[in-house]
């Protein structure tokens, strides 16, 4: 007998950011499963540490800061 197994995908919406150092705009992907979250992530095109706080209210995308 076969099990099925049931995978859910989460939506993870992208988001339009721009770089605090360089101003280029680029694209994240938020995980809408943790309300408040903080992380660093490097920037793209000149590779300088970008401070993401981001906030998400029911699955949605709330806020997005991205600062030095």
């Amino acid at each position: 007998m076969r099990k099925a197994i049931i995978v859910w995908l989460m939506e993870t919406p992208e988001q339009e950011v721009q770089c605090p150092f360089c101003g280029e705009p680029f694209t994240i992907v938020v995980d809408t499963s943790v309300d408040d979250q903080s992380y660093v992530e490097d920037c793209y095109v000149c590779c300088r540490p970008i401070n993401f706080h981001v906030v998400c209210e029911d699955g949605e995308v709330v806020s997005v800061n991205a600062a030095r």
